[in-house]
């Protein structure tokens, strides 16, 4: 019998409360390893456990399927989705790709709420260490990313980005060995954050690229170029 959780992160979104509380739970134990890579997910053996409907508990996983955390494939099923070096490499690449190249349009016509915005989920990442939960810090990671992006206008990106963001602290967490620092973690985000309120361009895409390459230690190949 697989081992559900039933802690769950309040972060959402708009999905109704069952389904969010089950899509939460199920993301949270995908994250931790808890449901292990090739684990099978049946509708009826999730509803019974969330004590939902169905219908509830497809729309979780379809949420799930958009983030890359689980598979759907007709007659054979849900099964969570692998998180392997070569597909992280590829993320993690993309990722910079977007986010190096949305900065400038974001540091050329920045809104005036941008640097507040940062400046708060930062203290939100700073609590969220103070309160050892690594997942909901990583959560805020991924909304300070993404409010970044935000402002480069280009929102077609923001899903694509997500989804990498998602599988990095996947990837992340289950390379990590012992206790991680995750006051260390939330204090990475202060030299983007100066960086971008310089309106240095150039320091500012510098600092972003050393920030995505220095998440996890794949060695200098990774990143061997401004433009690759």
């Amino acid at each position: 019998m697989v081992y559900f959780s039933t802690k769950s992160p309040s972060r959402g979104g708009g999905r109704p409360p069952k389904a969010s509380a089950a899509f939460n739970a199920l993301k949270r134990d995908i994250m931790l390893g808890t449901l292990p890579a090739g684990t099978g997910l049946t509708e009826l053996d999730l509803a019974a456990h969330f004590q939902c409907s169905q219908g509830t508990v497809r729309e979780a996983l379809l949420q799930l399927q958009e983030e890359g955390l689980v598979r759907r494939q007709g007659h054979r099923g849900t099964q969570v989705s692998d998180c392997t070096e070569d597909e992280a490499v590829e993320m993690f690449r993309l990722r910079d790709h977007i986010e190096s190249a949305g900065l400038p349009r974001v540091m050329r016509s920045p809104s005036p709420s941008l640097i507040d915005d940062l400046n708060a989920m930062m203290a939100q990442m700073l609590q969220a260490a103070d309160a050892d939960d690594e997942l909901l810090l990583a959560s805020i990671d991924r909304d300070f990313h993404r409010r970044i992006l935000q402002d480069a206008r280009l929102p077609a990106l923001d899903p694509i980005l997500h989804r990498c963001l998602v599988h990095n602290h996947r990837f992340k967490i289950s390379r990590s060995r012992g206790v991680r620092d995750l006051q260390a973690t939330a204090q990475r985000h202060r030299s983007l954050i100066d960086a971008i309120a310089s309106g240095d361009i150039a320091s500012a895409t510098t600092a972003m690229r050393r920030h995505i390459a220095t998440i996890v230690d794949f060695g200098p190949e990774l990143f061997p170029g401004p433009h690759q």
